[in-house]
This record gives C-alpha cells, structure tokens and sequence, in this order.
C-alpha cells in the first residue's frame, strides 16, 4: 500500500470522527480549484451542471464524457426511511453504502438548493464512490454557499490533500481546507482531530514538518492512541532532523501493521545516518518484504559509476550551465551530513537529492567557506527516489538543473514552479 492509499484510511482510525471516505481511491482531475473556496462565481459552472441533472424524484449523475455526449447514470429514488433524506444519506454513508447515501444527498439538495450541507454530503458520498471530479464540484458548491461548512472543508481537505494523487497544489489546498476548518469558531469539537490530521499529512507532504508537527499534536492531545497521528508525527520529527525522538517514535508503530513497512524504511534512514549499514539494511529489507510496490530495490550503482554518471550528465549541460559551474565543485556524495542538513532553519530534509552550498552567483563571497561555492550529489538518496536506472540518470540531471538554479539565485518556490521541485 502507498503512502497516500495508506493515509486514505485515516478518518477510520478517529473514534471521534463523523464519517470517513475509503481508503483508495483512482487518480482523479482538478476539475474545482483553489478559486472554487471562497468565491461565489464558481458556483456558476457547479450550479446549472448538478441543477440540471435534478428533479424531486429520481436524479442522475453525469460522469466525464469522452466525446462530445455524455454518460447518464441515472440514481435510485431516495428511500429515507421515513426520514429526512440528508439524515438518510448520512445514516447510508455510515453503513458503507455509498450509491444510496448519493441518491439521498441529491434529494437533499434538489429540495433545498442553497443548503450547504447537502451538496457536503453529495460530495462526501461521490469521494467514497471514486467520483472525484464529481466530488470537487460538489465540495466547491457547498464552500461558495457557506465557506464555513466544517463538514465540507473537511471532505475537501481529505480529497485533496489523501484521496488524490499528491502534487503540490493540491497538497496546498488540502491544507488550506484544513486550515480554515481549525479557524472556524463554528467547527464541531468531534471535527476538529480529524481536520488536524489532514492538515498534518499535507504539511509533511509539502515539507512543511515543523507546522505537521504541531497538528499531529494537536490530535494526540485528544486522542493518545491514534496511530496515524503517531506516524505524522513521527515523520515530521524525521524531517525535522530530530533523529532520537524519531527513531524512537518509529520503533513504536512496528507492530502497527499498517504502518509497519514505513516504521522500517525509516529505521533503515536513521541506521544509516549513524553508520550502522547492516542494521539499516536488516530493516529496508523488512519494509520491501512487507510493501514490495513502495519499497522495491533501489538501482543503487557503485560509488565509482555514481560518480562517472554525474560526470556525463555534467557534460550534457547546456553551455551557459556549464560556464555558471566553472570553479563550482560537484562533489558525490553517500547522503547528507547532519550539518549541512541543519545549517538551514527549519532543518533540510534528510532525503534531499541534492544541495547548492554558498551564494549565489548575484552575490559575493564572504571567505566563511572553501570553496565559495559548491554541489553535491548524494548517492543512496537519489537511488531510493526512483525504480530504474534510467529514471535514475534522468533523476541526476533534473536534481542538477535544480541546484543550478539554486546557483543562480532561484528559491525552491521559484524552482518548484518551473517544475524543478
């Protein structure tokens, strides 16, 4: 199981928590983005399509089309119970089904249009059902009717900070919905571990460790046992260079079967770091054994052919990179040390694939550091970022185009938007 299919499991793990979405889910679209939060306008494209597919009895749902017509699937009639048919499609969601939470969710909405909370619900049974475009629009709809929905920001933030492939944008605005969910006077306490959970996951999946920290705290400091919790945390300690804390809050989620592999990976790392090779491998091969598709054996090459790779991608710059590296060592390296690492605050992550040491060319050289300026590369990283050794020398090349940038006076916000992230 991957991380994030891992994550996606997490509201089931909050006792505290209304309702939580399945654990996996299939890669879905931006089709409702960060301008669908808070303003009205987008309601104009979400409105007339969930409108439209509406009456007060049966209502159907419309998924992307392929070409120019698109596929009707039409809903059962809603069966309330003798209820109300948004406590009916709460009450299906919560017995897991899904298709009759959906059905009663747009009977809500049809008959209250400006009502919130139904087109949540609508979006919340649509994530459970994989319907994530469908979804996006109707957690936009309900955030342009009220901002403040705690129900709706929490089902966004889990679709796109947990449920949808991660890209940094998202990651982004998962964190924000979460954000903005802890912000609200009007949030239900029993929401609020859940919405700092998400908000953990997305600021460790945006490197951000030092914020994660402090929302896998806030939810430990009510719930002492949740596990998912425990695992942020114990990432962001990691991340943060809090290499004791860490490992001893890895050691504690080895029997935690969920989580076992990553416990493991990550006791390999910090093995690693202190020297102890064999030990570290005793453990990255556990965490291969245990999840084979997210730890599989890294295209490791010898130290030499590493270096003779770095060569050959050197030569293969453009010549105005190559004239910026002139007097520029690049230098090879296992991973990276500790004080490279913390020079930095907030610390650098101990999985970086690369690091730009000095000024920029714009700026002058101080004498601190000899050489001015330098590059490094780090070996065992760089292999366990990638499957093959193609991807690897690709790998080599974009982490240098990366640390020229750094060179050249760019900031990692300034690189991730050029896609050099």
């Amino acid at each position: 199981m991957s991380r994030r299919g891992l994550l996606a499991v997490c509201l089931l793990l909050l006792a505290s928590c209304k309702r939580s979405p399945p654990a996996d889910a299939d890669a879905g679209t931006d089709a409702g983005v960060a301008a669908t939060v808070v303003d009205a306008g987008a309601d104009a494209d979400a409105g007339p399509l969930v409108e439209a597919l509406m009456d007060a009895g049966t209502h159907a749902s419309v998924k992307a089309p392929d070409d120019a017509v698109a596929e009707v699937h039409p809903l059962a009639v809603c069966d309330a119970r003798g209820g109300a048919p948004l406590d009916a499609a709460r009450d299906y969601y919560d017995e897991g089904h899904y298709e009759e939470a959906l059905s009663c969710a747009a009977q809500a909405a049809a008959q209250e249009p400006d009502l919130a909370a139904a087109h949540a619900e609508r979006g919340t049974a649509l994530a459970a059902l994989n319907r994530e475009p469908e979804a996006q629009l109707a957690f936009a709809r309900a955030l342009a009717i009220d901002p403040g929905d705690a129900d709706a920001l929490l089902g966004a933030a889990h679709l796109y900070a947990v449920q949808l492939p991660s890209t940094r944008e998202r990651d982004e605005l998962g964190a924000l919905y979460a954000e903005r969910g802890l912000s609200q006077p009007s949030t239900p306490p029993e929401l609020v571990p859940s919405l700092a959970l998400v908000a953990a996951m997305a600021f460790n999946d945006l490197g951000q460790a030092d914020q994660a920290l402090d929302r896998a705290t806030i939810v430990l400091a009510r719930e002492p046992g949740n596990h998912e919790a425990k695992y942020e945390k114990a990432l962001a300690l990691f991340e943060l260079c809090r290499f004791r804390e860490a490992k001893t809050a890895f050691a504690s989620l080895l029997k935690d079967k969920e989580r076992a592999a990553h416990a493991h990976q990550h006791l390999g790392l910090l093995l690693e770091r202190e020297g102890q090779w064999t030990r570290a491998e005793e453990h990255f091969e556990k965490a291969r054994a245990l999840e084979p598709q997210d730890f599989p054996p890294p295209p490791l090459p010898s130290p030499d052919e590493f270096k003779a790779q770095v060569t050959r991608a050197l030569a293969d710059l453009p010549a105005d990179m190559r004239k910026d590296l002139e007097g520029v060592p690049v230098a090879t390296e296992e991973i990276p040390s500790e004080d490279d690492l913390l020079a930095n605050q907030p610390p650098l992550s101990p999985t970086i694939l690369g690091l730009f040491r000095g000024p920029s060319l714009q700026e002058p050289c101080d004498g601190s550091e000899t050489p001015c300026r330098s590059v490094a590369l780090y070996r065992r990283n760089l292999a366990r970022a990638v499957r093959t050794p193609e991807e690897l020398r690709e790998q080599i090349r974009v982490t240098l185009l990366h640390e020229i940038g750094h060179l050249r006076g760019e900031d990692d916000e300034e690189l991730a938007a050029r896609g050099l992230e």
